[in-house]
């Protein structure tokens, strides 16, 4: 199968491909979706990705699932269809949240998402102290991670899981022969991210070299 690489994912090609070998083929509107996301250039959850995500969410028995960067519901549609978790999503853009309406109603699934419109900073911090999760998916501005944290944290209950997608950052993350000059706040930013989650007592994290980097953290 000669599966489309994305240009950001840090993996070695021929495992790549493997590994999308081994997951399932989409079709229907999911498909459409994957393909509708390589036309306009969206950035979506790679397949290896947002296949761990599926079944983490199984092993979990997630029953609400916070997502921080909607675009065009793709993830959303995935998680809620792995375990039928209800799902509260935030996008900034209304042009991507136009979409992924679009798509939660085609995928029917409108009943099961909450789709809230503005910047993610500003959504968490007003989110009340009781509406708890079982599951944060972080895939929203890369740059702001550690400001969406003591929120996340505080949203999330005790036993819950922090996904943080796209971590590594082209590599970027990992070596500094890689990172191009317009990128380095980002770079140093998602260095102090992850220094925090391997220093936070509350967290136990394991990063993974899957897609753009995976920081799978499990609140004690």
């Amino acid at each position: 199968m000669k599966a489309w690489i994305e240009e950001d994912n840090i993996n070695y090609e021929y495992i790549i491909r493997y590994l999308r070998d081994t997951i399932p083929e989409r079709s229907g509107h999911i498909a459409e979706m994957e393909a509708y996301a390589k036309e306009h250039d969206v950035p979506i959850s790679q397949p290896e990705s947002i296949r761990f995500v599926e079944v983490l969410l199984k092993i979990a028995g997630a029953k609400r699932i916070l997502e921080l960067g909607t675009a065009i519901g793709y993830s959303a549609i995935r998680m809620t269809n792995a375990c039928g978790a209800q799902v509260v999503t935030v996008e900034l853009s209304d042009e991507m949240a136009d979409e992924a309406q679009k798509n939660f109603k085609i995928a029917g699934i409108e009943n099961k998402v909450k789709l809230i419109r503005g910047d993610a900073r500003e959504v968490v911090a007003r989110l009340p102290e009781d509406e708890k999760f079982d599951v944060i998916f972080v895939d929203a501005a890369k740059g702001q991670y550690m400001e969406f944290f003591n929120h996340c944290n505080r949203l999330l209950r005790k036993g819950g899981v922090l996904i943080s997608d796209n971590v590594l950052y082209k590599g970027m993350t990992a070596t500094d022969e890689l990172v191009v000059r317009r990128k380095i706040t980002i770079v140093r930013r998602l260095r102090d991210y992850l220094e925090m989650l391997k220093e936070n007592k509350n967290f136990s994290t394991a990063l993974l070299p899957i897609g753009d980097g995976v920081a799978l953290s499990f609140k004690e």
